[in-house]
């Protein structure tokens, strides 16, 4: 159902479309100027922060193996499959240089962003603007059948340039050879395309947003194992790593042995893509996926009716797949724990670019895999709580309240579960850490001590959460700042120690605050601090929320 909002929004630049001949591609040009309007922030924040986190990394990588030995023995390291499936294949292992380290050891994370950007705008433009309605409004006024499509194709197409082109000159402008940054920032943009045409594809399998995002989440995730498990198999890349659309980038060799070739695979692919989800469109209505959806129940199920019920249906699944994810991941990095002998042997100054106590390895090593992992909680306790602006946006929670259910009442169980949720991954992740540092070391005690370390971050993710709902609270528009807490506190985590930033400024991450259990002793004062905090912010998010306007904010 479209609210008011949207109405207002479509008839607002409806008035751009102009009037001419009909052909496919009518209204092409003024459809990309609109979608361009709707989404150029957040096109312009993915450019600069890319241009910013890669020369970081790329300094970052320079300080961490300042000399041949420690590149030596960071190659030496390689051979753990456990890093390779976190990383990617292992070129130039006899010889290893920082541009191989920056291929082998960062090429993936950028191609995982590239990825998730790709997979989320065009669903931006695609199932999103047909579910809202507004897609159907605009097709309304002269507009040709495929002017949609191309539009939200060339929105994408344009985000990715920006991405590439922040890869690019960030590279560049440390050193990188030209020849070689061109092409690391081409095959960023080829593998963000590859994602977004699986993305449209998968938009016209369902006619849910969430649904359709699933989908393609899960092929990213799918294809991250595929070319893990690949390199695992063969360091340098088996015939299972080319059945993922990351290894095609990263078999370039980019900053090693660059060869071209694998990137025709991935244009071919997107070829492929783009004419199998045109295909699939024509074979549906707007609106509709291509498969009619089943009747519902007549009635709402006893667990639907039930008290957070519908927070439960929309949440949970976001959360069910990523504690999948998360929880391999500790699992691989508890892992990590048997290399730590050599790598301090080989790399005696790892201490100065994370917080690794060189005289209590496993203690230190398995404190900070809790710490990275809590940023999986603190984002998805943001984005639980922002689905509730969403909701409104949509004009769902007001049909709740007509029902009879104050607000507060409906905010306060939607944060609940996911509260709860958060709660259950935070052990999730104490448990799987637990797991390998286990597997690593032989010692099951470390299940439990990892089980309640993991239990420490609670207040922080609180107070993240907390926050959220305050300024969702305070005014609908601002809740999307509460992504900074979280990128700060990303930053903080993984390049503070490095960048040596200063004490005032690594405040400001709430994670910064939580004891660095199981190395330190636990002190209980930051987390009694963090609680109340929560309770304070989250109490102001409710009383604000009673006050301001459905939508207006």
């Amino acid at each position: 159902m479209r609210t008011a909002a949207d109405r207002a929004t479509s008839m607002r630049h409806s008035h751009l479309l102009e009037v001419g001949p009909a052909t496919a591609l009518t209204g092409l040009g003024t459809l990309v100027r609109l979608f361009w309007r709707l989404s150029r922030r957040q096109i312009i924040l993915w450019g600069l922060v890319m241009l910013a986190t890669v020369p970081a990394s790329v300094v970052a990588l320079k300080e961490a193996y300042p000399d041949q030995q420690a590149l030596d023995a960071r190659a030496a390291l390689l051979g753990n499959p456990s890093a390779v499936l976190m990383t990617g294949p292992a070129f130039a292992r006899d010889h290893y240089t920082l541009w191989a380290a920056v291929a082998n050891e960062l090429f993936l994370y950028i191609l995982l962003a590239g990825a998730i950007m790709s997979i989320l705008m065009t669903m931006r433009h695609t199932r999103l603007e047909e579910e809202s309605g507004r897609l159907e409004l605009l097709r309304s006024l002269p507009m040709g059948r495929l002017a949609p499509a191309a539009a939200a194709l060339a929105i994408v197409v344009i985000a990715n340039l920006a991405l590439g082109a922040g890869v690019s000159i960030g590279v560049l402008i440390t050193g990188a050879p030209a020849v070689d940054a061109l092409a690391l920032g081409l095959a960023t943009v080829l593998t963000g395309l590859v994602f977004a045409g699986l993305a449209g594809v998968a938009a016209q399998l369902t006619e849910h947003a969430g649904t359709a995002s699933g989908l393609s989440l899960g092929a990213l995730a799918v294809a991250f194992l595929l070319r893990g498990v690949g390199d695992v198999l063969d360091a340098e890349g088996s015939w299972l790593s080319w059945l993922s659309p990351l290894a095609w980038a990263q078999q370039t060799r980019v900053l090693v042995d660059l060869r071209w070739w694998p990137l025709a695979v991935s244009g071919a692919a997107l070829i492929v893509l783009l004419v199998l989800a045109a295909a699939l469109s024509r074979r549906r209505d707007v609106g509709a996926g291509l498969r009619a959806a089943a009747a519902g129940p007549s009635g709402a199920s006893r667990a639907l009716r039930a008290p957070g019920g519908l927070a439960r249906r929309l949440v949970t699944p976001t959360m069910l797949t990523w504690a999948i994810g998360l929880f391999l991941f500790a699992i691989a990095f508890g892992s990590l724990a048997a290399s730590l002998e050599d790598m301090v042997d080989q790399l005696p100054t790892i201490g100065e670019f994370a917080p690794i106590d060189v005289d209590d390895l496993t203690s230190s090593f398995t404190a900070y895999i809790l710490l990275m992992l809590a940023l999986g909680p603190v984002g998805l306790i943001v984005a639980g709580v922002l689905r509730l602006r969403a909701e409104e946006q949509e004009g769902r929670l007001a049909g709740l309240l007509v029902a009879g259910t104050s607000r507060v009442d409906v905010v306060s169980r939607w944060v609940l579960v996911v509260a709860l949720e958060v709660v259950a991954l935070q052990v999730l992740l104490g448990l799987g850490t637990g797991i390998g540092v286990w597997l690593a070391t032989g010692d099951l005690a470390w299940i439990g001590e990892c089980l309640l370390a993991a239990l420490v971050y609670l207040p922080a993710e609180a107070l993240v959460g907390a926050i959220t709902l305050a300024l969702y609270g305070l005014r609908a528009r601002w809740a999307g700042l509460a992504w900074l807490v979280v990128v700060w506190a990303a930053l903080d985590t993984f390049l503070g120690d490095l960048l040596q930033l200063p004490e005032w400024s690594r405040d400001l991450s709430v994670l910064h605050h939580v004891p660095f259990v199981p190395h330190d002793d636990l002190d209980v004062v930051p987390l009694v601090v963090m609680a109340v905090l929560a309770l304070a912010l989250a109490a102001v998010g409710l009383i604000a929320l009673r006050r301001r306007d459905l939508v207006a904010g």
